[in-house]
């Protein structure tokens, strides 16, 4: 496994970042090990909703996991409001950092992800090609 840390400064764009980050070091089969930081402003599609939601109102965020490749990102997040209530949901471009976003990226140099659509649920899902078969 190969690791990455980042640090995402104020105003930049979470999803939008990470999909540079993805391309920029040629990433094939990635993860989120770890990541903390704030945002002030929020667009996540809340689970079984065709649209998204976007907040202005700063957030810690608690969690955020997924996949991420060059072919294709799939995050969720959970962040909590200034009385520690915690909301969740799929990851869009949009979510504004506000002060900081530490992320740390796992890689399996053994894997590679694709993004394909998948009839049964209309979305672009992951397919996973093993070691050998590229």
């Amino acid at each position: 496994m190969k690791v990455f840390a980042i640090r995402l400064k104020p105003n930049s764009d979470l999803k939008l970042s990470l999909k540079n980050f993805a391309w920029k070091n040629n990433i094939q089969a990635g993860f989120i090990l770890t990541a903390i930081g704030s945002l002030k402003q929020v667009n996540i599609r809340f689970a079984n909703q065709q649209q998204s939601t976007v907040i202005t109102e700063k957030f810690e965020i608690i969690s955020l996991n997924g996949t991420i490749a060059t072919t294709g990102l799939h995050l969720h997040i959970a962040i909590s409001d200034r009385y520690g209530k915690i909301i969740g949901g799929h990851l869009n471009e949009g979510c504004i950092i506000y002060t900081t976003a530490e992320i740390v990226i796992g890689t399996s140099e053994d894997f590679q992800f694709i993004r394909t659509m998948d009839e049964q649920t209309g979305y672009l899902e992951l397919d996973v090609i093993p070691p050998n078969t590229r």
